[in-house]
């Protein structure tokens, strides 16, 4: 007796457990994901100036002297030594002056005030102090 083997349907496709799939990672997906606020809704305030609550009058101008032996002062107060370059003090003064001039809508003046037989050198650090502290306004007081 010859047997007939069964007869097999044709192989399918089951649709409706990849549907089921796609939909529960649909879900997954928009349950663990967060909303982003974009940049321009963030409200973020950048550092700046303070405004002063008290106004302050700021001097004209500062008067730098240059001794013959070298000291320079600045409104009175001591920079500097005569053997010595390095007037960094004087230009992180005039660095804080700028700022505040700045701050208070004026600009820095700066007035350079030199002795008869001070040495030309003492000039140039003074104005390299000058630059370094981004003050554009120097001039030179006549001798008296």
């Amino acid at each position: 007796m010859k047997l007939k083997p069964p007869e097999m349907e044709d192989p399918g496709l089951n649709v409706a457990s990849l549907i089921d799939m796609t939909f529960l990672l649909l879900v997954y997906f928009m349950a663990t994901a967060s909303l982003i606020k974009s940049e321009a809704d963030l409200g973020i305030r950048l550092p700046g100036i303070v405004k002063q609550a008290v106004s302050v009058d700021m001097p004209d101008e500062q008067i730098i002297e240059i001794a013959n032996t070298g000291v320079v002062f600045l409104n009175g107060r001591q920079f500097g030594q005569t053997d010595s370059d390095d007037l960094s003090d004087l230009s992180y003064t005039l660095e804080r002056y700028r700022a505040s001039s700045e701050a208070s809508g004026n600009k820095a003046l700066i007035t350079v005030s030199t002795a008869d037989e001070s040495k030309h050198q003492r000039i140039i650090d003074v104005l390299d102090a000058c630059a370094g502290a981004g003050i554009e306004n120097v001039t030179f007081a006549s001798s008296k």
